[in-house]
């Protein structure tokens, strides 16, 4: 390889590391200050770079507010990679169980991830339509997933008939995200993992169990 190509090359991988350590510091940042309050200014100080250089990776604190959602979707795909590798063996409730405890312990391990979700999902809604949209794209196939194994568990018989799977799988999984921020709210006092795990056990075994009888 020669001086030219060598130096594109080098340049390019530390473009790239430049890049994720903005997209870290941004979804930490936006998670406790919200995106509405943190101005492009704010996150050039707080990652010690020039506001210039910050936009030359990010023209739009929009453009980076898309690039840390599909960041952090690819952190939640690879995260559930070892799941779907075999969950199709298991049964409804085991494939439910695997896929919630999956679910809170990544929240529970990436907690800026789930509280950045949660605060740009509230105030997104009602400000930029473009974010809202690429979070509620995330957010929907989560659920569709979920929404496919409590519709098989009904198929099989091991959950019960009379919910309707799509707005359940929905409930849930916004159910873990607020949970985590109200847990953020009570941090002094109320651990996020135990909480959680209630609400596994809640789920596979009593909300939506089948009834015998």
């Amino acid at each position: 390889m020669g001086k030219e190509p060598a130096k594109r090359e080098l340049k390019q991988e530390r473009s790239a590391r430049t890049r994720v350590d903005i997209l870290e510091a941004a979804i930490t940042l936006f998670a406790k200050r919200g995106f509405l309050a943190t101005t492009m200014a704010d996150l050039a100080r707080a990652i010690h770079m020039t506001p210039g250089a910050l936009y030359w990776h990010f023209p739009a604190k929009e453009d980076l507010l898309l690039a840390a959602i599909d960041e952090l979707h690819q952190r939640y795909v690879i995260a559930f990679e070892p799941l779907f590798a075999h969950y199709r063996s298991l049964s409804a409730r085991e494939q439910l169980l695997a896929f919630t405890r999956r679910t809170h312990e990544f929240l529970g391990e990436h907690r800026e991830c789930g509280i950045f979700f949660g605060m740009l999902a509230a105030e997104a809604a009602d400000s930029n339509e473009r974010v809202a949209e690429a979070i509620r794209e995330k957010l929907g196939l989560y659920s569709h997933i979920l929404g496919g194994i409590l519709r098989h568990g009904q198929k099989t018989g091991e959950f019960r008939q009379d919910f309707d799977p799509h707005v359940a799988a929905q409930g849930i999984f916004g159910g873990y995200m607020g949970a985590l921020m109200y847990q953020n709210l009570f941090r002094a006092t109320l651990d996020y993992d135990p909480m959680a795990a209630a609400l596994d056990g809640l789920l596979a075994n009593g909300a939506l169990a089948r009834k015998d009888g």
